[in-house]
């Protein structure tokens, strides 16, 4: 991942958009693991009809994860001061989750540049199913550090 300077990003610029392959049930089953959410709704397709539910669904923060790995593949995990969501629509298996990142405004304070972006994860279809904001350190203006 290359630095990201102040000056070399614009109101309105996008990130490279991330896009995953689409959800199987041994993503969820890897996941449960992973998150310690063993929520039946999840893996159980039984349980989830039971439920109300057409079948078992992705877990939602799985999504904020994908949102997250859309990031942190453009800047550190160390420069996000802040990463909040909304969860929009519930994904299945086999969706295809791609991830979106605008730059929306840019703020410079006592040396700290800041970028705010506005997220949103979409599916094969082009349905929102989350959208949120992030807040971001990044490097200097260039001309600033070649002065340094």
């Amino acid at each position: 991942m290359k630095e990201i300077f102040f000056d070399q990003i614009a109101v309105g610029d996008h990130l490279p958009s991330l896009t995953k392959p689409p959800i199987t049930r041994t993503t969820l089953a890897y996941f449960c693991g992973a998150s310690n959410d063993h929520n039946p709704v999840h893996v159980d397709s039984d349980f989830a009809r039971a439920s109300g539910a057409d079948d078992v669904f992705v877990h939602g923060m799985l999504d904020m994860a994908y949102m997250g790995q859309l990031l942190t593949g453009w800047v550190p995990q160390t420069a996000i001061v802040s990463f909040g969501v909304k969860f929009g629509a519930i994904v299945y298996v086999g969706d295809t989750i791609t991830c979106r990142g605008e730059v929306i405004d840019k703020t410079a304070n006592d040396g700290v540049y800041l970028l705010k972006l506005k997220l949103r994860a979409v599916d094969q279809h082009g349905e929102s199913k989350l959208t949120g904001e992030a807040q971001l350190r990044v490097s200097a203006p260039e001309s600033a550090q070649e002065s340094l």
